[in-house]
């Protein structure tokens, strides 16, 4: 049986997911940017915190972490090479590492660019990545510490997975993130026909993720440095996709 996924809009634009195991009762919690809104949607389906996942150290996926633990007891899984930036952690794990949750294999990935030492959890048997500020919604996080060579050598990585896996992504920036992406790629239908899910989405105040991968494969540009449109757009036919990728990247922190 799939884990139950709930995601739970905190602070200003940030989320967090709730992982439940119906059979053993084990339930996790994708980073922690606040107690209250974690901790009221756990009391709504009487389901008791045994996990907390950090994806990296940025306060506004950790700031819980505290409270949570006071309440709960909760494990706290991070990423062992960033131990000194995380709160502290039960389980530390390395890139490639893989443990259980539920009985389900989990496989923790390298997805440092955002920063050094980020991390993803993917969850095999119900195909959900926790990429935390890496892979986002028609987006990247952007390079406060790794390089463009990093950050897409992550976002290949993930690109990997199947395409049906949901990405479980830390913000809601996927309308602005639609208004820069079809700068990048303006002739591209499916990208054109997701900004309009989104708006419509955010018109009625509806979270805009998870997305599946198959969805950013399409319509994210930065997973589509390869694209031949976009290189022709971009004026880049002969680039590496690195250098496509960066590119793209840096006209996003310009937009």
């Amino acid at each position: 049986m799939p884990l139950e996924l709930v995601t739970v809009p905190c602070l200003a634009d940030n989320y967090a997911y709730l992982l439940h195991d119906p059979e053993t009762g084990m339930t996790g919690v994708a980073d922690a940017p606040e107690p209250g809104p974690i901790l009221a949607a756990l009391a709504n389906r009487e389901w008791r915190l045994t996990h907390i996942f950090l994806t990296h150290h940025h306060w506004d996926h950790v700031d819980g972490v505290a409270a949570l633990q006071a309440e709960t007891e909760a494990e706290v899984w991070g990423c062992a090479a960033d131990a000194e930036r995380l709160p502290r952690l039960d389980r530390a794990f390395s890139p490639g590492d893989k443990a259980t949750f539920g009985g389900e294999d989990v496989e923790i990935l390298d997805v440092s660019g955002h920063t050094i030492g980020h991390i993803a959890y993917f969850f095999s048997r119900s195909l959900l990545l926790l990429s935390g500020d890496s892979l986002m919604a028609l987006g990247c996080g952007r390079l406060f510490e790794g390089t463009p060579a990093q950050m897409h050598a992550s976002l290949t990585r993930m690109a990997a997975l199947p395409d049906a896996t949901l990405v479980c992504s830390g913000h809601e920036y996927t309308q602005s993130n639609a208004r820069f992406a079809l700068t990048i790629d303006p002739d591209n239908p499916e990208l054109a026909a997701r900004a309009a899910q989104v708006d419509k989405a955010r018109a009625q105040n509806t979270p805009t993720v998870p997305s599946t991968l198959a969805e950013e494969k399409a319509t994210n540009p930065f997973l589509r440095a390869q694209n031949s449109a976009i290189r022709a757009h971009l004026g880049m036919e002969t680039a590496s996709d690195t250098d496509v990728f960066a590119e793209i990247r840096a006209r996003k922190d310009r937009f």
